[in-house]
């Protein structure tokens, strides 16, 4: 998702330069779509233009091997749910026969296309492949004449523009998504196939809607009229991002540049939609088949049984966990539990080497297309009057490239010398232990080797740990806080709304007198076969009073969740490892943020029309919560016996949560380094190939170089399949931002429950409630009572004492 509108030079360079500043004293350290500003997703990581179901913020995935999710990369219902009081909910009306099919000519079975129906949660249960095409046909021709009609009476007011083209972008938001969705967790051949060839169709029809001059000149005339400043500052916003989005979709390029700029467009759509699928295909066209149990030593139970689940679902009928056979995977519960406990560390190369090399060799060879995109960008960006593609990705984010590089700059330096003691303290452990490779650590034994150390140093064993994180505890724990916090209720509805896998489970959110104020779908576990990597949230729906079914309450939010964790197997729940838990509190908070938002105007509720450099704030504050002692205790009982955590365990937990936290910090800055280069310096088809920049900025950002064959780059959905191109550097900007607001908290006193219960409504009253109506540094000063500070990060992070 893009973002909206830049904050003054001077006061975000000022907040720049203290966090800057702050940071060179320390030495270490531990999220574009856009189409219309509200058709802004796209699901991983997922990202578009002006106009397009891709710029409404579409997924948030978490971030690569970040602290929370160390390798994250990432029915018996009817069709039409029952029928719900507006009270409630009010349904996708616009989406309904009459106004989709209301000539006698449409065949029946547009009639009964159930992405044409009117519902109140979209019929994921029944919609398939072949529903596609003529449904998105049938929708994008209704789409279109709403726009002509749009078009030729358009007034310069907001019942005659504003409401009728949130209209129009809504309906093609939702059923697209819908069909979006449904690719990137229930993956099929025949969907991907309906999805390329109606795909040019709607982007043909983003960009009508992008370049439109008549509603460009309406947003211009409202914005010059003398009713502009009695206008509220989030329909203020609007206009704002309507112009400003405009001109980055073309509305301003004539003829040739025009038709050329669309090409590019048209491309760029495609190409991101193919690196994705290669990368799904990659991570499931690798499989290791072990018969000798041998080769396997040191994985835990969960992973062993795991890997005999998969080995059934290969054709091993009889595959068990105690005497296999074993299938191991590029599936991150499979592929992370390797390079953690594996003593074989031939097996933990092969599996390493199988993944940094992911889509980089024969027809699933991600790098022309990573050249194509690259190059498709710059001339992108020139056709536009910027310099790089970077300047075009700014032009809607809170931070410049110029204070984004600072800021990774600093940071670099303040986590290298940890980084290089964290590599220093593994040979050392690893010397100690007798191990052979301890003089030449390569990347396969890291992982290895450092949570056998902090096994040794804390005493703890992740693994060990899984019985106390069972899923259904951890959710009761996690909508415990959310009710302490918050005051809402959060309620189970399966049953209510269709789903797309019985896994999936379906929630009400209700406020304190009881009256539900959004829902949400939570698709938990690992499916390797369908679904794709990561973890991520998305929108479903947004809060509107245009889009209300009763004309008076406005239109509840829907949203949707999804993880990628560790199954239940055999007769044993779900059992998460800490990792996981924080990356459902990360997932939540992005869902809170959406859910909880009072902004009735769409174009800018919840998670829609917030910069993307501040989008991440209320999921990295959430992964706060696992660390806070009542929190924990209230998830961490074991799932046979409901014992609670051992003291000694959370106090170990908590010594533990700095552990290498100048190497991971440099991994992310490694991630977000190298996507700025590519997109600032990089000249496509120059001397240097992207995987030389990928080796020149690892020199900087990494203890050990990658090795001469590492192809991630052909992997990282988040910058050439997402919304995170020349973005990624988000995850570090907005952690400020989320430390500094859980710093409040712990201000209030952590301990003192009424001063926690008033900080969190003051959270829920800004943070999560004014969306994207209002720029996120106002939002973030009404809250903390001033602008924010690195030092809560540091602290955290364990680097205060190193700055003092």
């Amino acid at each position: 998702m893009r973002i909206t509108r830049h904050y003054p030079n001077g006061v975000l360079l000022k907040t720049t330069l203290v966090v800057v500043n702050m940071l060179m004293a320390t030495s270490r350290f531990s999220l574009s779509r856009s189409i219309h500003p509200i058709l802004k997703r796209t699901p991983f990581s997922s990202s578009y233009p002006h106009f397009t179901s891709k710029h409404l913020l579409k997924s948030h995935p978490c971030p690569l091997w970040s602290s929370s999710f160390s390798f994250c990369l990432q029915t018996f219902h009817r069709s039409t749910s029952p029928s719900l009081s507006s009270s409630s909910f009010s349904s996708c009306s616009s989406l309904s026969p009459p106004s989709m099919a209301s000539s006698a000519s449409v065949d029946e079975n547009i009639e009964s296309n159930p992405l044409l129906q009117d519902f109140d949660f979209p019929p994921f249960d029944v919609v398939e492949a072949n529903h596609v095409r003529p449904g998105i046909h049938a929708l994008l021709k209704k789409l279109e004449s709403d726009l002509d009609e749009l078009e030729k009476a358009l007034e310069p007011s907001w019942p005659k523009l504003v409401e009728p083209l949130e209209k129009i972008v809504d309906r093609l938001t939702v059923v697209w998504g819908m069909v979006n969705h449904l690719k990137s967790v229930k993956d099929t051949s025949e969907l991907r196939a309906a999805i390329e060839e109606v795909q040019p169709e709607k982007v043909k029809f983003e960009l009508r809607l992008g370049q439109s001059k008549p509603i460009y000149n309406a947003f211009k005339a409202i914005r010059e009229s003398p009713d502009w400043l009695s206008l509220s500052e989030a329909r203020k916003r609007i206009v704002e991002t309507q112009i400003k989005e405009a001109v980055l979709k073309g509305v301003s390029l004539e003829d040739d540049k025009r038709e050329q700029f669309n090409k590019i467009e048209q491309e760029l759509e495609r190409l991101s939609q193919k690196f994705s699928e290669n990368v799904l295909d990659a991570t499931k066209k690798f499989e290791k088949l072990i018969t000798d149990k041998k080769e396997i030593d040191g994985l835990p139970a969960t992973a062993l049984g795991l890997a005999a689940q998969t080995a059934v679902s290969k054709g091993h009928e009889n595959a068990t966990a105690e005497n296999g056979p074993w299938v191991i995977t590029l599936d991150a519960p499979s592929f992370i539990s390797v390079m953690q406990h594996a003593r074989n560390r031939a097996l933990r190369e092969e599996v390493y080497r199988a993944y940094v090399t992911r889509a980089s060799s024969g027809d699933l060879d991600n790098t022309p297309i990573i050249n194509q995109i690259l190059k498709l960008r710059l001339e992108k960006a020139k056709l536009l009057n910027y310099n790089n593609y970077a300047e075009v990705s700014m032009a809607t984010k809170m931070a410049t490239v110029d204070q984004a590089e600072e800021l990774l700059e600093k940071l670099r330096s303040a986590s290298w010398n940890a980084a290089v003691q964290d590599v220093e303290d593994l040979k050392s452990y690893s010397k100690s232990q007798g191990a052979s490779e301890a003089d030449n650590l390569s990347h396969w034994d890291i992982n290895f080797w450092s949570e056998r150390l902090r096994e040794s140093k804390y005493n703890i064993n992740e693994e060990e740990l899984r019985p106390y994180f069972s899923f259904s505890k951890v959710m009761d724990g996690l909508f415990n806080l959310a009710r302490t916090l918050f005051g809402i209720d959060i309620e189970p509805a399966d049953g209510l709304a269709p789903v797309w896998n019985k896994d999936v489970r379906f929630y009400r959110v209700k406020d304190s007198s009881g009256s539900p104020i959004a829902y949400f779908y939570f698709d938990p576990y690992s499916r390797p076969s369908e679904k794709r990597e990561g973890a991520w949230m998305d929108e479903v729906v947004s809060r509107s009073r245009v889009l209300s079914r009763n004309g008076t309450t406005a239109r509840l939010p829907v949203a949707h969740m999804v993880c990628n964790q560790t199954p239940p197997f055999g007769d044993k729940p779900s059992l998460m490892t800490f990792r996981e838990v924080e990356t459902i509190f990360h997932e939540f908070g992005h869902a809170l943020q959406h859910m909880l938002t009072k902004q009735d105007e769409g174009l800018v509720a919840g998670i829609r029309g917030i910069e993307w450099d501040a989008v991440e704030l209320p999921s990295q504050f959430m992964e706060n919560w696992c660390y806070h002692r009542d929190t924990l205790m209230s998830i961490a009982k074991h799932y046979e016996t409901g014992e609670s955590l051992p003291e000694e365990v959370y106090l170990r937990l908590l010594a533990a949560r700095t552990f290498r936290a100048g190497s991971l910090s440099l991994r992310q800055l490694r991630f977000a380094c190298v996507d700025l280069e590519l997109h600032t310096k990089y000249i496509p088809d120059g001397s240097e190939s992207v995987y030389d920049v990928d080796q020149r900025v690892s020199r900087k950002t990494q203890v050990i170089p990658p090795l001469s064959e590492d192809r991630f780059l052909c992997g990282f959905n988040h910058i050439f399949a997402g919304g995170y191109a020349a973005g990624y550097y988000s995850y570090k900007w907005a952690e400020v931002l989320s430390a500094d607001a859980f710093s409040a908290f712990e201000d209030a006193g952590l301990e003192d429950s009424k001063a926690v219960k008033e900080t969190g409504h003051r959270f829920r009253e800004t943070i999560l409630a004014l969306g994207g109506g209002k720029a996120p540094l106002e939002v973030f000063v009404e809250f903390r009572g001033r602008e924010p500070s690195p030092e809560a990060l540091l602290r955290h992070n364990g680097l205060l004492a190193v700055t003092a």
